[in-house]
């Protein structure tokens, strides 16, 4: 059995190879290594891609949250809502610009924002929804829409672990994350499932100005070279990532198919376990990329588990063991007082397992057969 891993990078760079390494050499060839038309080239096919208008690509996800705020003009004391059960990134960024983040609780089933925990949620200062669609699964973004436009707000998605999820809404209309609120963000880290050989980002929206801006945003606040008309920030994304990326955008729809096949393995393998209960789909509104495959334990010990996996040499990640509302670094911003139990029951009882492109059949039995002799002795 070949060794496990939470994400085999090396085994996907593998089977593509002499593609990447061609791509790699005509920009090292070329000499243009910041920005040009293995850049520009990338944008344009994943703008296709994911059926966005405008395209900026930039350092990380979590620059790409930063430039959005930027763009919309969030000044400090505004509001933002966000789920607290989601990778810091998310609401450090808003903290970062003394824009005061306000948790919403998750659905326990999806993992994602609450619609109706949003109502809830909205001030006279609250100025942004930030729906995050996580571990593969999107937000109910037709009903988040809804209160965006009723209450005047802007929604940037965070599609840091969803990229390629298709969202149908109620006309039959369908679109894929990260096109449907004002902004869209995403991260090509390597472990995300469109992932660079370093780090890198991008942001989406249909909006001509608001790409103008951010454009400009992550450029120095450059509208031409040297006139700097805002005050802006230094992110991009260098064309050797932009010209492996380009390749593995080719993949992307094989690579969704390969982890949602893991994901069916195991499904059945857990299906009968009443401890267990296995990620949830709403087909009603969202298809599943799997990003991760987490599971919610029910009257188990999940460390001791995470604890045993390890011992067997299985890997297991535990996304996320302290919400953000329970952070030290959000204690200025009253994070504690905020009461988000389904949150809490979450974080206590959620464990990832591996979750890949190159998983096969024999790493799947021998990680589920080590979940369920756990469980069942």
């Amino acid at each position: 059995m070949r060794p496990l891993q939470m994400v085999d990078t090396k085994t996907q760079y593998q089977a593509i190879k002499e593609e990447v390494d061609r791509a790699v050499l005509s920009v090292m060839e070329s000499a243009m290594y910041i920005g040009g038309k293995t850049v520009n080239d990338f944008a344009a096919n994943l703008g296709r891609y994911n059926g966005s208008k405008h395209v900026i690509t930039c350092a990380n996800g979590t620059d790409a949250l930063q430039v959005a705020m930027m763009a919309l003009g969030l000044r400090p004391g505004d509001e933002v809502i966000t789920p607290s059960f989601t990778y810091i990134a998310t609401v450090e960024v808003a903290a970062l610009l003394h824009i005061k983040p306000v948790f919403a609780e998750v659905d326990p089933k999806t993992f994602c924002i609450d619609p109706a925990a949003i109502e809830k949620a909205i001030t006279p200062r609250t100025k942004a929804i930030i729906p995050v669609h996580l571990y593969g699964h999107a937000a109910n973004m037709e009903a988040i829409m809804d209160i965006a436009n009723r209450h005047g707000l802007f929604v940037i998605e965070d599609g840091a672990q969803s990229i390629g999820c298709d969202v149908t809404f109620s006309n039959g209309t369908t679109k894929k994350t990260g096109a449907i609120g004002h902004i869209g963000c995403t991260s090509f880290y390597p472990s995300k499932n469109l992932g660079a050989f370093g780090d890198g980002g991008a942001i989406f929206t249909d909006d001509d100005a608001l790409a103008a801006k951010m454009q400009m945003i992550a450029a120095h606040g450059q509208s031409r070279r040297y006139y700097h008309d805002v005050v802006g920030c230094n992110s991009r994304l260098d064309a050797i990532q932009a010209a492996i990326l380009d390749i593995k955008l080719k993949y992307l729809d094989h690579y969704i198919a390969a982890r949602r096949k893991a994901a069916a393995f195991y499904d059945a393998a857990f299906a009968q376990h009443d401890k267990i209960i296995t990620p949830y789909t709403d087909t009603t509104y969202s298809n599943h990329v799997y990003h991760q495959y987490t599971l919610i334990l029910k009257d188990t010990n999940r460390d001791a588990l995470h604890q045993y996996l390890a011992e067997k040499g299985i890997p297991a990640m535990i996304y996320y063991p302290v919400p953000a509302h329970r952070q030290k670094m959000f204690d200025a911003f009253g994070g504690a007082d905020h009461h988000l139990p389904v949150t809490d029951w979450l974080t206590e009882r959620v464990i990832s397992l591996p979750m890949h492109t190159e998983l096969d059949e024999e790493q799947q039995s021998f990680i589920s057969s080590g979940v369920l002799t756990f469980l069942n002795q």
